[in-house]
């Protein structure tokens, strides 16, 4: 049996999910790139203090990425901001909420590119003040369209409030199924509705 082949990655847009600490100066990044899927990447020495790395690795905001290495962790050489989105409250936690999904339904190194165009058009429209409910459904179908678990019913239109309850009812029905146990995102947001 032969060895993996080393790779070498440059420039593939993508965006944070996660990061956790590793060792002391290091983080283990788990990214979604539009090319190459959901990625587990070493950014060597991000937690100190002059790293190139840290300024770039920021959730929710566009980015550009390198790595190499054969490893199932690859190693993350380059991070660039791509651009700047800022975003707050509601927005926020439903981005979260996007990235858990993330996290919890794609197997690693599976490229979903029209996944990830929903992905980048809900963070737009988050970010703008948009419709949450409508970014969030139109996320929620097409992740569940990507991933093999969708339905064969029509488009529905994301954005006819009337429609939205029973969609989202749907929705979080089969994507409670897939998941097994609740999302930490879900029981945040609906702690902070009874405020």
């Amino acid at each position: 049996m032969s060895s993996p082949r080393s790779v070498r990655i440059q420039e593939a847009a993508g965006y944070l999910l996660h990061a956790s600490s590793w060792r002391e100066t290091s983080l283990v990044v788990q990214a979604f790139t539009r090319d190459h899927g959901h990625v587990a990447l070493v950014a060597k020495g991000a937690k100190r203090p002059h790293s190139e790395l840290r300024p770039a690795l920021s959730v929710f905001q566009p980015l550009s990425l390198s790595w190499s290495g054969k490893a199932e962790v690859k190693t993350l050489t380059r991070a660039e901001c791509a651009g700047i989105r800022a975003m707050n409250g509601r927005a926020l936690m439903s981005a979260w909420y996007m990235n858990e999904l993330l996290l919890r339904l794609l197997p690693r190194e599976d490229p979903h590119p029209v996944l990830y165009d929903a992905y980048e058009a809900a963070l737009v429209q988050l970010s703008q003040g948009g419709g949450a409910a409508g970014a969030l459904r139109r996320f929620e179908w097409v992740l569940l369209q990507e991933t093999g678990y969708g339905t064969d019913e029509a488009l529905p239109d994301f954005e006819d409030a009337g429609l939205e309850p029973e969609l989202r009812r749907q929705l979080r029905m089969r994507l409670d199924e897939l998941l097994g146990r609740p999302l930490a995102t879900r029981k945040v947001l609906m702690e902070l509705q009874r405020y």
